[in-house]
């Protein structure tokens, strides 16, 4: 017998009962715990937020193990990952690998922006966006580990000169920086378009060509990206800190710093409504997330 619309992690009492006639019989209370909810069924990896689900949605880890490439939940709806999550270590950015554009082949290209063989400056007839990588091609220089960075539901309508390609930018190669003095960074980041309660205008870019579908494209309002350091006693996390960004999604000035856009990873996850490295112990989970300076970050 299956049961539907319990709740996880809850006791619930039963027993048997048989009418005879008019008179009814009692078999003796028993019990049984529901599981806890999962935080995620893609696995226990620090990098991870509490799983995402909904028929909208596709999530899948690509590589396995210590060979783990990266973590994304697709939203078949908006042609955009909610959350795109990774490990980042000195060893996933050796390299020179650079490779093309594909269709993802996990998830029906009829679900997927046919962006493949050009940028959204000649498929969409705007020059100001490209195809911009949510895990970037440069935390990938294994060549197949490049590849899947190249998947189309890696990307999203970008401004390029000055934000993917300014700001945004530094940003992730700051974060590469780190790999230097850091065993491994555990990255997340996604597009919003929309705050929790909010009530934003989305943006669409419209195909210039009948041929390319879906023709109506939405532009993230705004882009974050979570990052996230542990120190461990004999393999046990025993302490982490975290640092999150914030950016609206627009042109910005030529050499303009992304520490002023620093925020706690509380602030994003109030922001988006997602409970971001969900695997960390609870209490120190709460200690990482509250803080919002990069210095401090930097030097933990």
């Amino acid at each position: 017998m299956t049961l539907n619309s319990l709740s996880a992690g809850t006791k619930y009492y039963y027993r048997a009962v048989i009418q005879f006639g008019e008179t009814d019989y009692y078999g003796e209370p028993k019990s049984f715990t529901t599981l806890a909810a999962q935080q995620s069924t893609l696995g226990g990896y620090l990098e991870l937020p509490a799983a995402t689900s909904g028929s909208n949605l596709y999530n899948e880890m690509l590589g396995k193990g210590t060979s783990r490439n990266y973590s994304y939940s697709y939203d078949k709806t908006m042609y955009a990952s909610v959350w795109e999550a990774y490990p980042l270590t000195a060893s996933h950015i050796s390299g020179s690998a650079s490779s093309n554009w594909s269709f993802n082949p996990n998830i029906a290209q009829t679900d997927q922006i046919d962006v493949v063989g050009n940028s959204y400056g000649t498929n969409y007839g705007n020059s100001l966006y490209s195809r911009g990588h949510q895990v970037p091609n440069a935390d990938r220089k294994n060549s197949s580990m490049n590849a899947a960075t190249y998947y189309v539901t890696n990307q999203t309508p970008q401004t390029q000169n000055k934000f993917n390609g300014s700001v945004w930018g530094t940003l992730e190669t700051a974060i590469r920086n780190l790999t230097s003095s850091t065993d491994t960074v555990y990255v997340v980041t996604g597009p919003v378009y929309k705050k929790v309660g909010g009530s934003e205008t989305i943006n669409y870019l419209t195909a210039a060509k009948t041929t390319v579908k879906p023709s109506k494209i939405p532009v993230p309002n705004y882009y974050w990206k979570a990052v996230l350091k542990v120190k461990r006693t004999n393999g046990v996390v025993t302490s982490a800190q975290a640092v999150g960004f914030w950016f609206e999604h627009k042109e910005y000035e030529s050499g303009t710093s992304y520490t002023p856009y620093a925020v706690s990873v509380d602030q994003i996850e109030a922001w988006t409504g997602l409970d971001l490295f969900a695997n960390l112990p609870d209490t120190i989970e709460a200690a990482a997330e509250s803080n919002s300076s990069w210095t401090t970050f930097q030097s933990f």
